[in-house]
């Protein structure tokens, strides 16, 4: 699987146009730069960008995979075949000319927010009001976890402000999904509030179907 990084609140997303067709790629590049993306069109760039829009006329469909970065093929009339193939060699999406840029958009908007759920599931650290919780360190704050209270914590934070699962946690951790282990993850999971004590952060059990990791003010 391709290993995106995606900067999230800090740059724009950066689009690349690969096109022959002056005029779409002028007009293209003014409605995404409308909405927000940073846009080059210089197929020479040395540039990092995110997204690639390419024309299925500029490229071969079956090498697509030599790409590391998220692909949507702008195609005229490509067989069903060829869409296939294209899939198979790698692109994310693909979208019929002429245009319709609503559309585009709106797989543009669905490819960020998977590349950006991906790179927040391989986070292992992460920041808040000055503390600091280490994954790979076991630590928040300087306070060292054990490997059960990291690893449970681990998983609320890549979830931060969503339920997780009571039984998704059970299987993933313990192994097992019984009495005893129900009644583990309860120690672990008091345990992981009386670290948060002095934070904003709070552990919410939810109608007993699981937990969430949640901001207080």
């Amino acid at each position: 699987m391709r290993q995106v990084t995606i900067a999230v609140n800090e740059t724009k997303t950066h689009i690349l146009i690969c096109d022959d067709d002056a005029n779409l790629v002028a007009v293209l590049a003014d409605y995404l730069k409308q909405k927000g993306y940073a846009v080059t069109t210089d197929k020479e760039t040395n540039k990092p960008f995110d997204i690639c829009l390419l024309d299925a006329q500029t490229v071969d469909i079956n090498n697509l995979d030599i790409l590391d970065i998220p692909v949507i093929l702008m195609g005229d009339h490509l067989s069903q075949n060829d869409i296939i193939n294209a899939y198979k060699n790698g692109i994310d999406a693909y979208v019929e000319k002429p245009l319709a840029v609503e559309i585009l958009i709106c797989k543009i908007e669905a490819i960020l927010r998977r590349c950006r759920k991906q790179n927040h599931n391989d986070q292992t650290i992460f920041e808040y009001n000055g503390k600091i919780f280490d994954g790979v360190q076991q630590s928040f704050d300087g306070q060292r976890l054990s490997a059960r209270e990291n690893d449970l914590l681990l998983m609320l934070w890549r979830n931060k402000g969503e339920l997780v699962d009571r039984h998704q946690i059970l299987r993933s951790l313990w192994k097992e999904d019984n009495y005893f282990a129900s009644r583990s993850l309860s120690v672990y999971i008091n345990r992981l509030r009386h670290i948060l004590t002095n934070t904003n952060l709070k552990i919410l059990a939810v109608n007993k179907r699981g937990y969430k990791l949640i901001e207080q003010s």
